[in-house]
């Protein structure tokens, strides 16, 4: 099992990068990190294997608390690798442990497939996991669910105000959104 990579971006896609580690290229699936990333910089991921009978792929995340949250949602069922990549795109671990605490859907619709019977499925198959997920860091501490509703309605991709959400310090939702504006207008 590859745990972890680290090497040069030599290939930028929608939802991969290939990371040049000892002469050798890796697809890594990294779903809206491609985003935050540029070609030739130096990068660390932690990753997971994905192993079957036509294919061999790799999951990568930024940090632990991701890693963790990708495999507690992969091991629900019907939850393959893409779609827990698709909404780790839209949430962090520490967004995700306020929706299932209080058991709200909304944020998990978000994400194109899964509907109010499957997110409530994965609210309850995540209650009793969920304390497992270590919070690292300002975006997981910080992510804002009602700003990033705000964002959206404008009609920000969700990509996009994630890597906003990111860059920006964190005080009032108004201030919030404000600073996100500026960076999304850059």
């Amino acid at each position: 099992m590859i745990y972890s990579l680290h090497g040069k971006i030599t290939l930028i896609k929608n939802d991969f990068v290939v990371l040049e580690v000892a002469g050798i290229g890796y697809k890594v699936y990294v779903g809206s990190l491609a985003l935050e990333l540029r070609k030739s910089q130096d990068l660390f991921l932690y990753t997971y294997q994905v192993v079957r009978e036509n294919a061999l792929d790799l999951f990568g995340f930024k940090n632990q608390s991701e890693l963790q949250l990708f495999e507690l949602l992969i091991s629900i069922s019907g939850i393959g690798p893409k779609v827990a990549l698709a909404i780790m795109s839209v949430t962090t671990p520490a967004s995700l442990k306020r929706a299932v605490v209080s058991q709200s859907t909304d944020e998990l619709t978000k994400v194109s497939g899964i509907g109010k019977k499957n997110a409530q499925k994965i609210i309850i198959e995540l209650a009793n996991k969920i304390d497992r997920i270590e919070v690292e860091g300002k975006e997981e501490k910080d992510f804002d669910l009602e700003v990033y509703e705000t964002l959206e309605a404008l009609g920000f991709d969700r990509s996009e105000i994630r890597k906003a959400l990111s860059e920006i310090d964190r005080e009032s939702d108004e201030d919030k959104i404000k600073q996100a504006l500026k960076v999304l207008g850059k």
